[in-house]
């Protein structure tokens, strides 16, 4: 084999590459910049950086589309995707019927559920205890809508755009308790909240997140077959830890 026919058959195969790169569907993909660690934002490089985002790139490389990444208010997002004006979201997106009707769903990549989050110094440790109580959850989100349909006294319940106005409330006595996702209260509780305040009760309502994409995508199939491949690969394994810690055996 010449090297002549070597070089242009590397020639070729740049170009295609190349080819196959400009071609590549550029889709709006939209996130909450304050559920971390799924996603937040790097103060230093001002990126997003998190356990979602490394999600969204694996699973972009491999169904095969770029993606303009933007934030906004959890609130907007699904209003966003049922509109047309993105194409796809994560953000810690829990799974519901009620969603599914509007948008379409990946499989799911997360399981997950709602945690009770109080000061160190509170004895409440159920849901029995929040009744009367001032609570703060999330406008828009699973909890707020658990708090709504289990309490029967719930005028203390307020909700807050942004995790860090809810955790804000919490330390400055504003609130007596937070109700929201387990995986973002557990991390605020081990690291700005270390020490002042606490994860308790049970695991309540389980939860899958899903990736979120605009009623009938063409992409909910091929993002299907990219989770499924990092899962069995190892890179969810691997994402997982780095921001969550040893992932449990029946993952």
């Amino acid at each position: 084999m010449s090297s002549k026919w070597l070089k242009t058959l590397g020639a070729g195969l740049a170009l295609s590459v190349a080819a196959s790169s400009v071609s590549a569907e550029t889709l709006r993909v939209v996130t909450d910049p304050s559920f971390v660690p799924f996603e937040m934002m790097d103060q230093e490089t001002g990126e997003m950086v998190g356990f979602d985002m490394e999600i969204i790139a694996e699973v972009a490389e491999r169904a095969g589309f770029d993606y303009d990444l933007n934030t906004m208010d959890f609130n907007g997002i699904i209003p966003a995707l049922q509109t047309g004006n993105v194409d796809i979201a994560i953000a810690g997106i829990t799974i519901t019927e009620e969603r599914g009707e509007i948008v379409d769903f990946s499989d799911p990549y997360y399981d997950s559920g709602l945690r009770i989050l109080v000061r160190t110094d509170s004895d409440m440790d159920e849901m029995s205890d929040l009744e009367g109580k001032k609570i703060g959850s999330k406008i828009g989100s699973t909890s707020y809508d658990y708090l709504m349909k289990t309490l029967d006294d719930d005028d203390g319940v307020t909700p807050y755009p942004g995790s860090a106005d809810m955790y804000m409330a919490l330390m400055s006595r504003a609130v007596d308790a937070v109700f929201y996702d387990a995986p973002n209260v557990g991390y605020f509780a081990s690291t700005k909240g270390k020490g002042k305040v606490k994860v308790v009760g049970p695991l309540y309502e389980g939860q899958q997140y899903g990736i979120a994409l605009k009623k009938g995508s063409k992409w909910v199939g091929p993002v299907n077959e990219a989770l499924a491949e990092i899962k069995d690969d190892g890179t969810y394994k691997t994402i997982y830890e780095k921001w969550f810690g040893p992932m449990p055996e029946d993952k």
